[in-house]
């Protein structure tokens, strides 16, 4: 009898485990949405010059952002509270990040493009939740095509195509949208693993961060499509 009563806590611990991961990811989520919209419509006037006017100045944090991601990620299973503040400090920084959109796209495309980004997202982590398959590899050749992708990315912006950003839009969502699925296989692995060794709040902390990111990723993409990289119009 004892194996079942096993089975069932494993059960019950994973379901939690999913359960708290997810919300902190929705927490984030939608913390940067209330940022994004107070920034870039409630008080776009006194909000606008200051995040239009200094580009790199934000790609810089941006990228220094992605780089500490990883220490907070293992600061995170440490101190599950420092883990989450350094979560919301994420959602602020890229709620602020994402408010520009609204000088560039209409309402009703981004919320086309976000709900769109939820439902891809929400679809392709139920199957890494669910499946049996370890999906460390596929999910090792995606993060190498993003950084692949972002080179060239980062070479585009000199280059100035549209068609070739329109392109890697489309890319970047096939990427994403197979990292939301494979992150998500592997947190659930990991908690399988190590759930019982460590804060199962961190776990999820860390696990939201990751999942946070990929939702963002594909949401912007998925916008540039949506958008047509074309104005308010």
């Amino acid at each position: 009898m004892q194996e079942p009563r096993n089975l069932v806590n494993t059960e019950v611990g994973l379901s939690t485990f999913m359960t708290r991961m997810y919300g902190f990811m929705g927490y984030a989520v939608a913390l940067s949405a209330l940022i994004a919209y107070l920034s870039g419509v409630v008080f776009r006037a006194q909000m606008m010059p200051i995040l239009s006017g200094h580009p790199f100045i934000f790609i810089i944090v941006l990228i220094g952002l992605l780089v500490f991601s990883g220490t907070a990620s293992r600061k995170a299973l440490q101190n599950a509270k420092t883990g989450f503040l350094m979560l919301t400090l994420f959602a602020l920084f890229f709620g602020l990040e994402f408010s520009v959109i609204f000088l560039t796209f209409n309402l009703p495309t981004i919320a086309s493009a976000f709900i769109a980004a939820a439902i891809t997202f929400v679809s392709m982590s139920v199957i890494g939740a669910t499946t049996h398959k370890d999906m460390t590899r596929i999910g090792n050749q995606l993060f190498a095509a993003f950084i692949a992708l972002f080179v060239v990315m980062i070479i585009n912006i000199f280059l100035r195509s549209a068609v070739i950003d329109y392109l890697f839009s489309f890319i970047g969502v096939i990427i994403f949208a197979g990292l939301s699925m494979t992150d998500t296989n592997k947190m659930k692995a990991i908690y399988l693993q190590y759930g019982d060794r460590v804060s199962m709040n961190g776990l999820a902390t860390q696990g939201a961060l990751q999942l946070y990111v990929d939702f963002l990723n594909l949401f912007q993409f998925l916008l540039q499509i949506f958008g047509g990289f074309g104005s308010r119009d």
